[in-house]
C-alpha cells in the first residue's frame, strides 16, 4: 500500500484517492524567463516519476503542471532584451521542452498558462472579495486579508504572530497587514495588462496556481506538489486563497522536494550558482542526469557536483553492461524483484532502495552469465522493466556504453585525450584483432593502449571484442 509523506501533516500518510482508481496532481511548473537549470530538472524528474508509479500502480491520473508566462521577472528580463515579453516566453517555453524531453519526463496531461487563465483568476479574486476575504487598496492593488484565514501558516508551521514579525511591507504598497499578500495589482507605464473590475492590471503569483488548478483539476483533489522553496509563502497562500474561495479543504497531499546545493548552499538563479539542463547534457547523457537525481530520495538534499555525477555514470554503466549482448526474450517481470521494487516505491517514492533493486538484479544477471543463460536473459527483461518505471535503462545497451566523445568526462578532464569517432575505434580494434590472430602481441597492446589513452575500455569475450567510453 502506497504512503506518502503529507507536508501539511508532516508525516507519512496511507494513500487513497478520492475517487477510486483516479488520481488528480497539481505541480507547479516553471515561470519562463530563463533557461531550466538543475533545481528545476530535479522537480520535474521527482514528480514524473511519481506519477510513472502511480500508473505503474494502476490509478488513472491526470497530471497538470502550469507555466507561469507572465510576473515582474519575465516583464524584467524582456525589458533587458527589448522584446516582447511573449516572444522571451515562447523561446523560453520551447527551450524547457526540449530540455525536459532529453530527460525523458513525459508531458502532463495538461499545460496551462497564466495569460490564458485570467477569466478564472479574476472570477476566484472576486469571490473573495465578495466573502470578505480580499480587499481594495488605497493603491487599486487587491490584497489578500490573511487574518481572516484561520489556519493560515500551518503548512509551515507557523503562528501568524512569528511570520508577521518576519514581514516587511514595500515602499509602494498599501495594504492593511504586513502578511496580506496581493491578487491583482495594477500596471506601470509600458507594462503589459488585462482588464479586470479593478482596472488595468494582471494577477500576483499566488493566485495563477490556484485559478487554475480549479479549472483543471476541480476545487479538491488528491496531491500538490512542487520545491521546497515553494512551501512559503507560495503554497500557504495557495490553501488560504483556494480554501477561503471554495469553503473546503482543496488538497488532501502535499509533497515537496529537496533543494539542489552546491558547497551545502541551495542552487538558484537569484544566488548565480546554478547550472543549465543544456550545460549539463553536453558533459553527461541524460539517463545520467536522471539517474543522478533519484540517487537521492526526493526529500532530502541532493548535492550537485561532477563526483557525484561521475559516480552515477559509473552506476549507469554498471546496469548497461548486465543487459549488453542480452538476447531479448519473450518473459514476464520475475514477481520476487517486482516485489522489492514496488516495497521501496510505495514507501514514499524511496528511489534510491528502487535503485538498490537494480543494481542487485544486475549483479544477479551477471553471475548467471555463462551458468544459465535462459534465465539470465529472462531477468533482463525484469531489469529493463523495472528500469522503464523510473525512466531509465530506454537506450540499447551498445548505444549507451558507447555513448559520445563529448560526454565521456567533464570538460576540463579531456586534455591529452583523443576524441576517436565510432569508425574510428571499430577500425583501431580490427586492427588489433588482425594483429592478434597474427601473434603480434606488441602490435595488438599497441592498439589497446591508444584507445585505452583516448578512454576507451576494451573487453575481451567468446564472441568477440566489445568497447564502451570509460
Amino acid at each position: 500500500m502506497l504512503q506518502i509523506f503529507n507536508s501539511l501533516s508532516r508525516k507519512k500518510e496511507l494513500f487513497q484517492p478520492i475517487e477510486p482508481g483516479k488520481v488528480r496532481m497539481y505541480v507547479c511548473g516553471m515561470t519562463v524567463y530563463d533557461y531550466c537549470h538543475v533545481g528545476h530538472a530535479r522537480v520535474m524528474v521527482v514528480f514524473d516519476v511519481v506519477v510513472r508509479w502511480l500508473r505503474a500502480s494502476g490509478f488513472e491520473v491526470t497530471y497538470v503542471r502550469n507555466i507561469t508566462d507572465i510576473d515582474d521577472k519575465i516583464i524584467q528580463r524582456a525589458r533587458q532584451n527589448q522584446e516582447d515579453f511573449q516572444q522571451l516566453t515562447a523561446r523560453f517555453i520551447e527551450a524547457m521542452d526540449n530540455d525536459l524531453g532529453k530527460l525523458g519526463i513525459l508531458p502532463p496531461t495538461h499545460e496551462p498558462r497564466a495569460t490564458a487563465a485570467m477569466a478564472d483568476m479574476i472570477t476566484m479574486i472576486q469571490t473573495l472579495i465578495d466573502k470578505g476575504f480580499a480587499y481594495v487598496g488605497a493603491s487599486g492593488d487587491v490584497y489578500y486579508d490573511v487574518s481572516r484565514f484561520g489556519g493560515y501558516g500551518r503548512l509551515a508551521n507557523k503562528k501568524l504572530e512569528d511570520l508577521r514579525a518576519g514581514a516587511r511591507i514595500e515602499v509602494e504598497e498599501a495594504k492593511d497587514d504586513p502578511l496580506d499578500f496581493v491578487l491583482w495589482k495594477m500596471i506601470k507605464a509600458g507594462e503589459p495588462g488585462w482588464d479586470s473590475p479593478w482596472g488595468m492590471g494582471r494577477p500576483g503569483w499566488h493566485i495563477e496556481c490556484s485559478a487554475m488548478a480549479a479549472r483543471c483539476l476541480g476545487e479538491y483533489f488528491d496531491i500538490h506538489g512542487g520545491g521546497m522553496d515553494l512551501k512559503f509563502p507560495h503554497h500557504e497562500n495557495e490553501i488560504a486563497q483556494s480554501e477561503a474561495a471554495c469553503g473546503h479543504r482543496h488538497v488532501n497531499f502535499w509533497m515537496h522536494n529537496g533543494f539542489v546545493q552546491i558547497n551545502q548552499e541551495k542552487m538558484s538563479k537569484s544566488l548565480g550558482n546554478f547550472f543549465t539542463v543544456r550545460e549539463v547534457l553536453q558533459r553527461y547523457q541524460p539517463e545520467v542526469v536522471r539517474l543522478f537525481i533519484l540517487s537521492s530520495h526526493y526529500r532530502g538534499p541532493l548535492n550537485y557536483g561532477d563526483e557525484n555525477l561521475d559516480h552515477a555514470k559509473a552506476s549507469l554503466t554498471r546496469l548497461y553492461t548486465a543487459l549488453r549482448d542480452l538476447p531479448m526474450v519473450d518473459a514476464p517481470m520475475e514477481e520476487s524483484w517486482r516485489i522489492r521494487f514496488a516495497q521501496a516505491m510505495d514507501d514514499d517514492f524511496n528511489t534510491p532502495e528502487a535503485l538498490a533493486v537494480l543494481f542487485d538484479l544486475a549483479r544477479e544477471v551477471n553471475r548467471l552469465r555463462g551458468e544459465d543463460e535462459k534465465l539470465a536473459a529472462c531477468l533482463g527483461v525484469s531489469l529493463r522493466g523495472l528500469g522503464g518505471l523510473l525512466g531509465l535503462l530506454k537506450t540499447p545497451p551498445e548505444l549507451f556504453l558507447q555513448g559520445s566523445a563529448s560526454q565521456k568526462t567533464p570538460t576540463g578532464k579531456l586534455e591529452g585525450l583523443v576524441a576517436y569517432t565510432t569508425e574510428q575505434i571499430e577500425s583501431l580494434i580490427a586492427e588489433r584483432t588482425a594483429a592478434r590472430k597474427a601473434k603480434n602481441w606488441a602490435e595488438a597492446d599497441r592498439m589497446r593502449g591508444l584507445l585505452q589513452d583516448a578512454g576507451i575500455v576494451l573487453e575481451d569475450t567468446a564472441i568477440g571484442t566489445t568497447w564502451r567510453r570509460d
